[in-house]
Formats: structure tokens, C-alpha cells, sequence
């Protein structure tokens, strides 16, 4: 059943558009979403959202129920979750690589979002086919993820999410070693026109973006180094953009790694094997920090390194 909800604007209110007002006086929700709800004047008329509040306006706001079903089929248990927490508002989910995110038309089945819910209820907020996602990792990137259960949940984390009021780190191979130990890329990506797939750095348009970086390890005589990166934004591809725009492309990457060139100067047969058989990018979200969206608690979640990263390391600490 949808809730009336009724809002009045103070005398001494900043005078902004009545979405950026409805928003601030119900901050559970977005100004997108709200701007699907059906607002009124105290008179019954139909107002724009981007008509401006006055003093002492009245409105009166008629907020949907909350959705509680998903429309994704083949629900299913392809691999084994591996659940870092749960209760229920949230899942914390260690994402293995190789895993698409939810069902797109390349990917009918087999998606972490499939086999979450064949575990538990996601909720319906995010979508048909999202339920539940506030942020995303690439098919070929492992590590730390947050779902939300509860539409309380789904609403705050993707505000923290929006905001970057939370601390993600991730751990990288790369080709390269830089004479830094740490280094902050600042820079604004978009897609790039040359390759729909790719994004890149550009000086004008797109959307600032922000990692710092951490030199954890470094192989000089192999040319390459381990990385921990924090991000500050959210960007698409960010980190692997970030360090391939700067000369050190992530292992393994099929988009930035420049592979063809940088395995021609490997010179260990065992290495060199172990590179040539991985397609996916040696990232890994180890790191996830926030407080939970319902109860404040602070949240810390780590994730060792996947089985392949460990055997990378292996490899080139041996050589």
C-alpha cells in the first residue's frame, strides 16, 4: 500500500527546485525516484519538478510501496557463494573472478546476482535485473562486494556509494616499477571514441576521477610490481585506466595490458606460461569499509588475495 507523506516549506527555506527539496526532507530516497512519485499542491494541482518551492508551500506526496519481488529467472547455484556477512538488511559476498555481475543479454545464467538469490531475497529497488547491486565489479575482478537486502539498505548504501563516504582498496599486478613508493592520479575519464569498449583519460568532458596508489612489492629485474589502490571515486574501469594511462598496465588485462608487447620480455618459461593461460586482470577488491546502512555499526571486510593472485606472487618471488 503506497504512504501519504505531507511536506511544508519553512519562511525562511532556500528557494530551489521542489525534487531538490522533496529530496532533502526525505533523504531514503533519490531525487530520481522521487520524481516517479505523484506530488501535489495543497489545491489539488499537479506541480513540475523543476518549478521552484515558494514559503509556506504544502505538498502532499504519495510514495509507492515498496516493491518485493525481482523478475530474474533461472535462479541457480553454479558455484558456491562465499559470504563474508549477512543479516537482514545486507550480504557481503566475496566475488570470484571470472563471474559476470547479473544477467545481461550475452549472460542468461551463471551470475553472482542468480546465485545470490538463490540464497536469499535481494531488494526489488535496483531493478528487473539488479536487484540489490549498489556498485559493481567487472566480470574479471575478485573481491569484496555489498548487496542490500532491505530497500532501507538499497537506499543508504547507494547514497554512501554516490558520496564515496566508505573506503574501497584493491591489490594489482602490474607491469612496470615506478621510482615512487605512493602517487596520487587525478584525472577525468570518459568512453573513448575510438573504442566503445575502452575508457580513457581526457582533458576535457567526462568525469573527474581520483586513485591513490601504494607500491606493496616490486620484482625490478622482472619489470614488475604489486600495487594497493584506493579509490576516492567510482569510475568505470578507473584503476585500470589510471594505471595504464601512467605506464603501468594491470597483468593479464585484456583492454589496457598491452599483452603482446610487454610478454615479449619475459624470459621465464613458467611465467610466461602462467600470463599466457590468465585473460582475466590480476585486480582484486580486497578491502571494503563502511557503516551499516541500518544499525551505524562500523564494517570492515577483507579479502585475501584469489588463488591465482597467490600463485602470481609465488612465481615471481621465486625467480
Amino acid at each position: 500500500m503506497s504512504e501519504t507523506r505531507t511536506f511544508i516549506v519553512p519562511m525562511d527555506a532556500e528557494i530551489v527546485r521542489i525534487d531538490k527539496f522533496l529530496s532533502a526532507q526525505m533523504p531514503e530516497f533519490s531525487r530520481s525516484e522521487i520524481q516517479k512519485f505523484i506530488v501535489r499542491r495543497i489545491d489539488g494541482s499537479l506541480p513540475k519538478f523543476s518549478e521552484k518551492i515558494r514559503p509556506n508551500d504544502e505538498f502532499i506526496v504519495e510514495v509507492p510501496a515498496p516493491q518485493t519481488d525481482t523478475a530474474i529467472e533461472n535462479i541457480s547455484t553454479d558455484f558456491d557463494l562465499e559470504i563474508l556477512f549477512e543479516d537482514d538488511d545486507i550480504i557481503v559476498i566475496n566475488k570470484p573472478r571470472g563471474v559476470v555481475m547479473y544477467p545481461s543479454a550475452g549472460n542468461k545464467t551463471g551470475t553472482l546476482v542468480q546465485n545470490i538469490l538463490a540464497h536469499t531475497h535481494l531488494s526489488a529497488l535496483g531493478g528487473d535485473t539488479r536487484p540489490g547491486v549498489v556498485h559493481r565489479l567487472d566480470k574479471d575482478t575478485s573481491g569484496v562486494m555489498v548487496f542490500a537486502k532491505s530497500d532501507t539498505a538499497f537506499r543508504v548504501l547507494v547514497k554512501m556509494f554516490s558520496e564515496h563516504d566508505l573506503t574501497r582498496k584493491y591489490d594489482t599486478f602490474v607491469w612496470g616499477v615506478p621510482n615512487w613508493e605512493e602517487a596520487e592520479i587525478t584525472g577525468n575519464i570518459a568512453r573513448s571514441s575510438r573504442n566503445r569498449q575502452k575508457m580513457t583519460m581526457v582533458k576535457t568532458g567526462g568525469r573527474h576521477s581520483h586513485t591513490d596508489v601504494t607500491v606493496i612489492d616490486a620484482w625490478p629485474r622482472l619489470g614488475i610490481s604489486q600495487m594497493r589502490c584506493t579509490l576516492f571515486t567510482g569510475r568505470t574501469h578507473q584503476i585500470r585506466v589510471h594505471l595504464s594511462s601512467h605506464g603501468f598496465p594491470v597483468l593479464c588485462d585484456p583492454l589496457y595490458g598491452r599483452g603482446a608487447a610487454k610478454l615479449g620480455t619475459v624470459k621465464n618459461t613458467e611465467l610466461l606460461d602462467f600470463l599466457k593461460s590468465h585473460n582475466g586482470q590480476m585486480l582484486h577488491a580486497s578491502i571494503l569499509e563502511f557503516s551499516h546502512p541500518v544499525t551505524g555499526e562500523k564494517m570492515r571486510f577483507k579479502s585475501h588475495l584469489p588463488d591465482d593472485m597467490m600463485e602470481l606472487k609465488y612465481l615471481l618471488s621465486e625467480i
